[in-house]
């Protein structure tokens, strides 16, 4: 009788093993001993595959930033290109909330994650930003844009003047109004929408 054979491993295989893990533990999941248990291996199986720690989360990060369409930032106009973007980018990270505290802190060079920040600063530099304002550029979009998922991370609504209405009346009239929205998601898209169309109404670089 043959011997039965080891299930082959893949980098990508293994890359989604350790996000599954990383959404259901957060920045714990995020280790070689865990991610083998998962897989049923020996640790030392998965370094025939991805060298070390690092590059395991930078392969998680390319799994999640694969789901961002940077095409339009090329293809079309500079608002509308950030526009669209900027809610892909929301979108991918908004199915794997737990992967940003892991992510931001760690430094990033994942070549797909660099494509399309290439996408961002050759669009950005052609309606004049020049090099030294990209990355502060680049970081307040996507500081707004993580937060904004954060955001939807926690509790539909953060804050409940309930029985203060007296002294903030204003605060509660405005509270009141969270009743003719998605009880899901009464403030958070919202806010997400009226911010993006904030910073790029101002996404232009200044004219003197």
């Amino acid at each position: 009788m043959p011997r039965p054979t080891q299930p082959k491993l893949s980098r990508e295989q293994i890359a989604r093993a350790a996000l599954a893990l990383v959404d259901r533990d957060g920045s714990e999941g995020a280790s070689i001993r865990r991610v083998a248990d998962r897989l049923k291996v020996h640790p030392t199986s998965l370094y025939n595959h991805v060298p070390n720690l690092a590059a395991l989360i930078e392969d998680v990060r390319a799994l999640v930033s694969s789901r961002i369409d940077s095409s339009a930032l090329r293809d079309r106009e500079w608002e509308e290109g950030l526009l669209l973007w900027a809610r892909s980018y929301r979108d991918a990270f908004r199915r794997h909330p737990k992967t940003i505290p892991l992510l931001m802190s760690h430094r990033s060079s994942a070549p797909l994650l660099m494509s399309q920040y290439e996408d961002f600063a050759v669009a950005a530099e052609r309606v004049g930003w020049t090099s030294d304002d990209i990355l502060p550029l680049l970081t307040a979009f996507e500081s707004f844009i993580l937060g904004s998922v954060l955001d939807m991370s926690g509790p539909s609504v953060m804050f409940d003047p309930t029985g203060q209405e007296e002294d903030v009346p204003r605060f509660a009239a405005a509270y009141a109004t969270l009743s003719d929205h998605d009880p899901g998601d009464p403030v958070a898209t919202r806010a997400f929408e009226l911010g993006l169309s904030l910073l790029i109404t101002g996404a232009r670089p200044r004219v003197d």
